[in-house]
């Protein structure tokens, strides 16, 4: 159960940098960005939950390991798709 708890925290925590970067560039940015930027922060937000809840209800007849790392390869997937959108 331990994995699971800290898996769920640093889905947490890298939605949570994402959430704060994406915020300044709402504040900061120009004009023309701020919808972008919005639009960004909805979908970090629904990567985290999407993800926490697949976290906490694993997919019935996959192995543990398997559905993990698979689990962990499409979030990061995700993350590096945002951190693009972010950094145009």
């Amino acid at each position: 159960m331990a994995s699971k708890k800290l898996l769920k925290r640093a889905i947490h925590s890298i939605c949570e940098d994402l959430f704060s970067e994406a915020i300044a560039v709402s504040l900061y940015g120009a004009k023309d960005q701020r919808g972008k930027a919005e639009a960004i922060l909805f979908s970090i937000l629904k990567v985290e939950d999407e993800y926490i809840r697949r976290t906490s209800h694993p997919e019935p007849g996959l192995s543990a390991k398997i559905y993990f790392k698979d689990l962990k390869e499409k979030f990061t997937a995700q993350i590096g798709e945002i951190i693009d959108q972010l950094n145009s």
